[in-house]
């Protein structure tokens, strides 16, 4: 019991921690009709069918295929670490930062391996880590809380992409170029003799008798990108665009995403993570609850100021920046700022995006003794950006 008690704080620190605000918080405005009004629903039903064909897709191995057919065309480290990097940043973009890092780090760690390129894994990964935490934060999708605040101000999609691009770009640049300062043109020829199944083969499951990942279950090896699941999941995903983008109904999405895994793979249901959507609900009661304090609801809205942007940047530092979106958008009605300083916030320190935390772990377990060095090289480098940026919104913001 012990045990369990300890993992689940190991695990789903962020959940309990919101549980026990909204608990608290229960006992400070006592459950009544208005209960009713505080849970976000198009956020949590959105989030969850999104989740769900990401999942599909994890498991048919659809992002390991594309990212082992683009290899087979590298001939340079430089190029090498650019694609990687690339897989990151654009894959972030439509499936979220967490399940790039998720599908890409190992998978990176497998292809450095291959190329001889070990002595470098630490700073792809913090470089890869960079690149899927600039590149989701383009698109309503890319990250949990963007589509939040999405589905709460109402905002339409084109505008948000707007609004975030001049750093996404700026972002995508500066990691080009530091690519280039730190990679040569040394050759890499370790993959143009291989096709993408084999590719796929060497990185997924070398050796079989070990067990296999579930791209290799499901699917087998070579089996294209993913075979007649690849076109459902494509459809599904479309269907959740169009219902994040308010062109069909929420409840048609939902019975259409869920009916279509109960046929083609039951097992998402258990695969995802249902201790985020969880976690957002726990954060709408504690909030809910809050601002009908009005002494609680002064203070917190003189808190945040004038200076939105800054002080999610800051907050994000300490608690991340999803919990910061959903207490600080109880408080604050200034939705730009709010956009800029919870993505640009994401940056900096390890904690400031939790998807963050997935790179380390995944590093540091292959190999554990650089774990200061991860820390110092990763601390390094997002301040760097995290300074840029903010620099830029100085700039552009007025």
């Amino acid at each position: 019991m012990r045990q369990l008690v300890v993992k689940i704080l190991k695990n789903e620190t962020i959940l309990v921690v919101a549980s026990i605000l909204a608990l608290i918080s229960c006992f400070i405005v006592p459950p009544d009709k208005e209960y009713a009004g505080y849970i976000h629903a198009s956020t949590i039903s959105q989030l969850i069918c999104l989740m769900l064909v990401v999942c599909g897709f994890q498991r048919i191995g659809v992002f390991r295929i594309i990212g082992s057919r683009l290899l087979h065309h590298v001939s340079t480290a430089r190029g090498l670490v650019i694609t990687l990097i690339s897989l990151t940043y654009f894959s972030g973009m439509l499936i979220t930062n967490d399940v790039a890092l998720v599908t890409f780090i190992p998978f990176a760690i497998a292809v450095l391996t291959m190329a001889h390129m070990e002595e470098h894994a630490v700073l792809v990964g913090t470089l890869m880590t960079v690149g899927a935490n600039v590149g989701s934060m383009l698109t309503p999708i890319g990250n949990a809380h963007n589509l939040y605040l999405k589905a709460l101000t109402g905002m339409p999609s084109a505008e948000m992409i707007g609004i975030m691009a001049p750093y996404s770009v700026a972002a995508a640049v500066l990691l080009v170029v530091i690519v280039c300062v730190v990679f040569g043109k040394k050759p890499v020829s370790e993959f143009s003799s291989i096709d993408g199944s084999g590719i796929e083969q060497n990185v997924l499951a070398p050796n079989s008798d070990q067990p296999q990942p579930d791209e290799i279950r499901v699917t087998g090896y070579g089996a294209g990108y993913g075979g007649w699941r690849t076109i459902v999941y494509c459809a599904l995903f479309i269907v959740c665009l169009l219902a994040v983008s308010d062109f069909i109904p929420l409840w048609a999405m939902c019975v259409i995403v869920v009916v279509a895994f109960l046929f083609c793979d039951r097992r998402v249901f258990r695969n995802i993570d249902w201790g985020l959507p969880l976690t957002f609900c726990m954060f709408f009661i504690f909030i809910g609850n809050m601002k009908r304090v009005p002494e609680f609801y002064e203070l917190a809205a003189s808190l945040v100021g004038a200076h939105p942007l800054e002080v999610s940047v800051v907050s994000s530092q300490f608690i991340s920046n999803v919990p910061t979106t959903l207490l600080l958008s109880g408080f604050c009605d200034q939705w730009r700022a709010l956009i800029i300083g919870t993505n640009l916030g994401g940056m900096g320190t390890l904690i400031a995006s939790m998807a963050s935390l997935i790179g380390y772990k995944n590093v540091t377990r292959k190999y554990p003794d650089k774990k200061g060095r991860y820390l110092a090289v990763y601390s390094a480098v997002n301040v760097l950006f995290l300074i840029v940026l903010v620099g830029l919104s100085w700039i552009i913001e007025p």
